[in-house]
């Protein structure tokens, strides 16, 4: 064959988007609980959007993302997270001056140029929330909890919530120098990418996947065990909100963002379902954010998961993820004085929402009856010449083979749900 998907990107066939339609749709369902309304933005966005929204220095603008320049010379990039793109979309579209709180939701596809793996492709999707406008720990406490009510929703068992506080512009720059002072005694020994870390970003050392790192920051000091008095505050509050709402979490200090605009809360959620690549959910507050890309300063918290990941852990765990469409009805044709009658009843059907399927490549009632029997259709209808003098049609329960006849004009009553509205032929 002389086309193939990219390496890393990945078809969703027919007979598995059913189990994506479940998942987002008990993912809309939550959101709505929540009061968070859907935003969709383009799929591309001018690519500073993201060099100053995610940072220059991070492994995603610097190494992942798919940047190409259009015919009118703006260099372009496809979306490798959502925050940024909705924040432009807020500032553009003034949504702070609607209301003091906006609360919206997304699923939609990403992109990054790493290497596939398991639950992480270089077209990969992700649902999310963010709430734009407020910073008590509350909103930051709604965040975790409807992350973590997705889950829970879907039955997702075994995660755990991890939170931290990586404080803010105030205590954060003379943590920074205590943890740089402290790697400096194992500078030699840590991975090539965490020396380059050192001096711009060291926050990240703690979060390296590198074991040897870990085991040279096992005694490093803590962001939570050296912030100011407001993040203190904001961070005991928050645990104290979780418990409130009967959500366990645990503490974990080596949960960090090594961008300046994140202050205060960060979380993730995580399952070891997924082996190394544990992370479910990762989210926080990002209060500068807005500032960094060109409007005031105003509060955020929000999360991003992976879509990918989540099916993995459920397909692993064995949980329901719905079942594949299928028509309740198929009506065969028993002879050619059947077909043409047969494709009108389908289509009486269909319009008072009854699925059906009928034949129209012409096979034999044989071939017919095999393919209601492959697509496990509930009833077979079948429609002939004979029938049609009579005014009647036959209907086979395919689960115990009974056959009834009934009259034409109560085809569409027999299968419809009581309280439904009934279209017929005559009053199309």
């Amino acid at each position: 064959m002389k086309f193939k998907s990219i390496k890393g990107t990945k078809d969703v066939l027919p007979d598995e988007s059913y189990r994506w339609q479940f998942v987002e749709q008990k993912i809309r369902s939550v959101m709505h609980t929540f009061s968070y309304h859907e935003i969709r933005t383009p799929v591309f966005e001018e690519t500073a959007l993201f060099a100053r929204g995610i940072g220059e220095l991070t492994d995603i603008v610097g190494k992942e993302m798919y940047t190409f320049q259009d015919r009118g010379g703006t260099m372009l990039t496809l979306k490798p997270e959502m925050t940024a793109a909705v924040m432009r979309s807020y500032l553009q579209h003034n949504l702070g001056e609607q209301k003091p709180l906006v609360k919206v939701y997304y699923i939609a596809p990403m992109f990054r140029q790493e290497k596939p793996q398991a639950g992480r492709l270089r077209q990969f999707h992700q649902f999310g929330a963010e709430a734009i406008g407020g910073s008590s720990p509350f909103v930051d406490a709604e965040i975790i909890a409807l992350s973590a009510e997705v889950y829970r929703v879907l039955g997702v068992k075994n995660f755990q919530i991890k939170i931290n506080s990586v404080g803010c512009i105030n205590c954060r720059p003379q943590y920074k120098e205590i943890l740089k002072k402290h790697l400096q005694n194992v500078f030699k020994e840590l991975s090539e990418e965490s020396k380059q870390r050192l001096e711009q970003n060291p926050l990240r050392i703690l979060d390296s996947k590198d074991e040897n790192d870990q085991k040279l920051t096992t005694d490093a000091p803590l962001m939570k065990d050296h912030l100011c008095k407001e993040c203190s505050e904001h961070f005991i509050e928050l645990q104290s909100i979780l418990r409130s709402l009967n959500i366990e979490f645990e503490i974990d200090g080596r949960i960090v963002r090594g961008l300046d605009y994140y202050t205060k809360t960060a979380y993730e959620i995580i399952s070891k379902d997924l082996g190394a690549q544990d992370a479910l959910v990762g989210g926080g507050r990002y209060d500068l954010l807005l500032k960094e890309i060109g409007g005031k300063q105003t509060p955020s918290v929000g999360f991003a998961a992976g879509i990918e990941r989540l099916l993995l852990t459920m397909e692993k765990q064995q949980i329901f993820t719905g079942e594949n469409i299928k028509p309740k009805v198929f009506i065969v044709s028993a002879d050619e004085e059947g077909r043409g009658y047969a494709v009108e009843q389908a289509m009486i059907l269909r319009r008072n929402n009854i699925p059906c399927e009928v034949d129209l490549l012409g096979r034999s009632l044989k071939s017919q009856m095999r393919e209601a029997d492959r697509q496990k259709v509930e009833f077979v209808i079948i429609i002939g010449g004979n029938e049609l003098q009579k005014g009647l049609v036959i209907i086979k329960n395919m689960k115990n083979g009974i056959q009834t006849s009934i009259g034409v004009k109560d085809l569409v009553s027999h299968f419809q749900e009581p309280g439904e509205n009934i279209e017929t032929r005559e009053n199309r």
